[in-house]
């Protein structure tokens, strides 16, 4: 049923009545939710109390529920609980009702004070986009419990080494908390909140921005991020998967859609947590591309070569190289496959070869408009 407006006041008449604001609980949000309740929950009320007290302000001015004082307090939670969802927090242009910075003085300065629909439409502008990606993520909530996507919750993304292999040690394997003891230098590692909705390009270059390029424009330091990433890959075949697939980026919309996320060595793991094993080296399967897509699924893309199911020869007299098929290299993979697949992902697995040829790029590009057609976000 989600948290109610009445949870985070005390007094007045038991819970039909909001009394006087927890300050205690609600400044307790922005560390996160109370028992019982997740961000999400409490995020949809903070915004409906918000939205209704600014409303009724610059209407009637009956049925508040916050004063000057507390205000800013509710603001900064609510932002804090935003944040750990991985959405836009509003922009406030004022942080009280009243006094020089407050409502009724930007009402004023802003050729509203003679409507009170200016006023009203003012706050469904301010606050209505945060409303309605709450109830996109709401319905996606809805969905999740009709589907088989993995479970769990999203813990480490570590990524694109361009030098030598991370080496990773599960510290708590209660927590699935990991630490990498060597080569952390070579890789990326992204903790950020994942957003229910996936991982897009625009998300993962304001991450980059924010760590690795400030105060770049998102132009610029999206052409860094792909460079970045693009140092990871040490085969044609894997270069061309990800230049078709980031041509997209430059489309219309294109920022908007799941990122390729390459080479990746920890992910999203709800079956780690639940193995039992104690700490020690992790001897995870390296992913050759992740996507997490819009409808929650898990995406992975592997570019086989022929060293994922066989052995090199020594060079004959003629210094030709062959190579010789290994059935223990072809069960592991498949073994590999099998397990996600247990786990909730997708697998698409492409030969080196097939993407070596003339159409190969076409082959690709072909691949990714029925992949992205088959995970767009759902529509309520």
């Amino acid at each position: 049923m989600g948290v109610e407006l009445t949870a985070f006041f005390s007094g007045g008449d038991g819970w039909a009545q909001p009394g006087v604001l927890d300050v205690g609980l609600v400044e307790s949000l922005r560390f996160g939710p109370p028992a019982g309740h997740t961000d999400l929950d409490v995020a949809i009320a903070l915004t409906r109390l918000l939205y209704d007290d600014f409303v009724s302000y610059g209407t009637d001015g009956q049925g508040r529920h916050l004063d000057d004082e507390n205000v800013p307090i509710v603001i900064k939670a609510h932002r804090a609980v935003l944040e750990r969802l991985a959405l836009k927090s509003p922009v406030w242009p004022f942080r009280t009702f009243d006094g020089p910075r407050g409502f009724g003085t930007y009402w004023r300065d802003n050729g509203m004070s003679g409507s009170w629909k200016a006023r009203r439409d003012f706050i469904e502008q301010l606050l209505g986009p945060t409303r309605d990606a709450l109830e996109d993520l709401r319905e996606l909530e809805y969905e999740r419990r009709f589907t088989k996507g993995p479970s769990g919750s999203f813990k480490n993304l570590i990524f694109a080494a361009d030098g030598a292999k991370p080496e990773l040690v599960l510290r708590d394997a209660v927590n699935n908390d990991v630490e990498i003891v060597r080569n952390a230098g070579t890789c990326l590692v992204f903790t950020d909140p994942l957003p229910p909705q996936g991982l897009t390009w625009r998300q993962l270059v304001t991450w980059w921005t924010e760590n690795h390029q400030p105060g770049a424009d998102e132009k610029t330091a999206a052409d860094g991020l792909y460079r970045r990433l693009y140092r990871s890959l040490d085969s044609r075949p894997e270069q061309l998967l990800m230049i078709t697939y980031c041509a997209r980026y430059a489309e219309e919309g294109g920022f908007d859609l799941p990122a390729l996320i390459p080479q990746v060595y920890l992910h999203y793991d709800p079956y780690t947590r639940k193995s039992g094993k104690q700490s020690g080296a992790l001897f995870r399967q390296r992913m050759d591309f992740l996507l997490l897509a819009p409808d929650r699924s898990r995406v992975v893309i592997e570019v086989d070569g022929v060293q994922h199911y066989g052995r090199e020869n020594p060079p004959d007299d003629l210094g030709r190289v062959t190579w010789t098929a290994v059935p223990r290299l072809y069960s592991e993979m498949v073994a590999e496959d099998r397990r996600l697949r247990l786990a909730g992902y997708e697998i698409y697995r492409f030969g080196g070869w097939e993407l070596t040829g003339p159409g190969g790029k076409q082959l690709l590009a072909d691949f990714f408009t029925e992949l992205l057609k088959r995970h767009e976000k759902p529509t309520p």
